[in-house]
């Protein structure tokens, strides 16, 4: 095999609450990841060198991405030489809570792992994707779940929902550290975790408890992503939040009117939107 293509999915966060800082200068945190159909597409060709572009220019030109430091890291991992040409078509919006970059890693250490057959098991990527950044690991597998530690203590979840999912994102790049810093730890009323029976979570029960501590801050900083929110419910969202550190907000609808309803006016205003069925 000389070419591998991928499909590098997103995510939401339904919840995000920081409990408490840690020593090792991260937080420990508490989220449901909820896997979106949005993805970008990378493609890895075997080459005499290695080289990497993108359809975005800022991600081409910055030398340190999270593909190029993926690459690296699995050449050292391996002690292997990895030649190739990885390609990525950018669909999924940068720097809005939809862990685009994060996907793209894990995408990458499971892709040169497969086309050059280096028979690294999946526990040491597991590893390797943690090295990278705090929510990679969730990339490794497409699956709902709950997240605790730094994110990459995964306990899969099933959330019964049978409607359409927006995605709107209004074009505005929040710093993930910017957004840390202005956060008090606490413990939530009602902890994400209790809401678990069993191995699912009841999405009415979800929508009434779940919280994003982040939204405080982001809002009174960045009103307009408050007023996405707003205008969710307006149109009838059943669970509107802001995913992340933002700046996207989604919002869960029982029919799919009431989604392209929405869909259409945040189109009015070009925002980024994204419009799937849940099931």
């Amino acid at each position: 095999m000389e070419e591998l293509n991928i499909k590098s999915f997103s995510k939401i966060n339904i919840g995000l609450n920081i409990i408490s800082k840690r020593v090792d200068g991260f937080h420990n945190l508490q989220t449901i990841f909820f896997p979106l159909s949005l993805h970008d597409s990378i493609t890895i060709r075997k080459s005499e060198n290695f080289s990497f572009s993108s359809s975005d220019k800022s991600l081409s030109e910055d030398k340190n991405n999270l593909i190029i430091r993926a690459h690296d890291l699995i050449e050292q991992t391996s002690g292997k030489k990895i030649n190739c040409h990885i390609h990525l078509q950018k669909n999924i919006p940068i720097g809005a809570g939809l862990g685009g970059g994060s996907s793209n890693a894990a995408g990458i250490l499971k892709g040169l792992n497969e086309l050059f057959s280096l028979k690294i098991d999946n526990s040491k990527i597991k590893v390797l994707a943690l090295q990278l950044g705090s929510d990679v690991p969730l990339f490794l597998e497409k699956l709902p779940a709950y997240a605790e530690s730094r994110g990459e203590v995964l306990l899969p979840v099933k959330i019964s929902f049978n409607g359409y999912l927006l995605i709107v994102n209004p074009g505005i790049h929040i710093s993930t550290k910017w957004a840390f810093s202005k956060i008090t730890p606490k413990l939530p009323e009602v902890s994400l975790k209790e809401l678990i029976k069993g191995d699912e979570i009841d999405f009415n029960v979800l929508a009434k408890y779940g919280t994003n501590d982040f939204e405080q801050v982001i809002f009174e900083e960045y009103p307009q992503i408050r007023e996405i929110k707003m205008r969710m419910l307006n149109f009838d969202s059943k669970l509107s939040m802001m995913t992340g550190t933002g700046s996207t907000v989604f919002g869960f609808f029982d029919d799919k009117e009431s989604a392209y309803q929405a869909e259409q006016f945040f189109k009015c205003k070009n925002y980024f939107t994204y419009l799937q069925r849940v099931s």
